[in-house]
């Protein structure tokens, strides 16, 4: 009995071995097609992957670049992006405490700082668990700046403008940074800032979600904590994502817990949830919102991602597709109608909003901790350059194919169809050849013996 066991667990282990040396690293859906767009994604290694699907219609994604080494000291934590047609910027915090600043089209850097600098605590107790770049900007051409929230899991939040003429230079800080306390005790999981980049959420594992007023420093708004239940059992605060339902309105926001339930806040109205409802039975580890203002999209710990309208709280749909570990990303594209996510799965799908099936899915074999879509991408200028570059080369080609054919043409003898009479004709007289050759050969033969039989006889 115990050799069968063995046997069968040997076999069900090779079969899973191969079917993981199966797995393809690009998976698309043909009907559908992905529409032109570009992706930046972080992992567990620290490195920055671009991942990009060419073409007005029914491209597939692939991995353009790879930025950076692997080094599981230097994860990346937490990202965010400017991207603007003119010097977009990209920002990284790393597991070490840095934060980074780079050219999201080439992956340049253009500075760096540590956010234990001043303190003197260690990254290890005090990651980094929130980063926001601001968008607005001071354009000039002799110096560039750029405004960096960042928040730690123990509450320190600080506020930063740096300087850097160019990637040569060294950058400076046009002042002390603002920094401020978030919370007095527990963990701070969640930092996010809204689309008029005045006012910043934060909360976590028992810190009730706030509102902070970013240019006075202030805290102008806290929930309250939900009700018992019917039993009468209290659930723990443990807030885990968050994002603003509207670019111009920081009022209304929705949040995802540990408890697998999703809740609508609204800061005019009341302190605790306007609205909440469960989903499954595992942690909400990443929620957007949709253009719209009424859409969010969930995904949770156990690769089950959805679309809920807010307003009601209905079930609009469960996206499709093989998904097999947790969620830790979901971004919303902008303009093109679809949806990506990644996780511990190692790899990038793309959604279609719509019909909430999957459009494609890239490979990128480290476990992945955020994702940004470039905006400014438009996929139709490489693609052009390509498209004419391969016609030039066509029209060479086929020039030089009919040069080589005219002069083959002058060179060579006109030639004619030869008739039926001929080919017989010319037929017959090789077979009378080939007779020939044998009844010469039988007769040097005949020779050659009767020389042999002659010299016997002497002797």
């Amino acid at each position: 009995g115990f050799r069968k066991r063995f046997t069968l667990l040997r076999r069900r282990a090779s079969a899973t071995r191969s079917k993981l040396t199966e797995m393809p690293r690009v998976i698309s859906n043909e009907t559908l097609g992905c529409p032109p767009i570009r992706a930046l994604t972080f992992d567990s290694l620290g490195l920055i992957k671009v991942t990009e699907a060419r073409g007005k219609e029914r491209g597939t994604p692939t991995v353009v670049n790879s930025w950076g080494e692997m080094n599981a000291s230097r994860s990346v934590l937490a990202a965010s992006m400017d991207d603007r047609l003119n010097n977009p910027l990209l920002a990284v915090a790393r597991k070490d405490g840095n934060v980074e600043v780079l050219n999201p089209c080439n992956g340049d850097l253009h500075f760096a700082y540590s956010v234990f600098g001043d303190d003197g605590s260690s990254p290890e107790d005090n990651e980094v668990s929130g980063l926001h770049l601001f968008r607005k900007q001071k354009e000039d051409h002799t110096e560039r700046s750029c405004t960096l929230l960042t928040c730690t899991r123990k509450g320190d939040v600080s506020l930063r403008t740096v300087q850097f003429p160019d990637a040569r230079a060294d950058s400076t800080d046009e002042a002390a940074p603002k920094t401020w306390k978030a919370c007095g005790s527990g963990e701070l999981l969640v930092g996010k800032v809204d689309g008029t980049e005045n006012f910043g959420l934060f909360g976590g594992k028992r810190v009730e979600v706030n509102i902070w007023d970013l240019e006075q420093c202030t805290k102008i708004w806290s929930a309250k904590s939900p009700p018992k239940d019917n039993l009468g059992i209290f659930t723990p605060t443990w807030f885990t994502c968050a994002a603003f339902m509207s670019n111009d309105d920081h009022r209304k926001f929705v949040t995802g817990t540990k408890s697998h339930q999703v809740r609508l806040y609204d800061v005019s109205a009341q302190r605790r949830p306007v609205m909440s409802f469960d989903f499954h039975e595992t942690a909400i580890t990443a929620i957007t919102q949709d253009p719209d203002g009424h859409t969010v999209y969930v995904g949770n710990a156990s690769a089950d991602l959805a679309a809920f309208d807010i307003r009601t709280g209905k079930l609009l749909g469960s996206f499709l597709g093989k998904c097999s570990g947790s969620i830790r990303s979901v971004v919303r594209h902008p303009h093109h109608q679809v949806i990506a996510s990644c996780g511990l799965d190692r790899y990038l799908r793309v959604y279609d909003v719509k019909t909430r099936q999957l459009i494609s899915a890239v490979f990128l074999k480290q476990h992945l901790t955020g994702l940004v879509f470039d905006s400014g991408f438009s996929g139709e200028a490489e693609i052009a350059n390509t498209v004419v570059e391969a016609e030039t080369e066509e029209t060479m080609e086929q020039e030089g194919q009919e040069e080589e054919n005219d002069d083959e043409i002058e060179e060579a003898p006109v030639k004619r169809k030869k008739s039926k009479k001929e080919k017989r004709s010319r037929e017959k007289v090789s077979e009378g050849e080939e007779m020939d050759k044998l009844r010469s050969k039988k007769t040097r033969d005949h020779k050659k013996k009767t020389k042999k039989v002659k010299h016997t006889e002497e002797d």
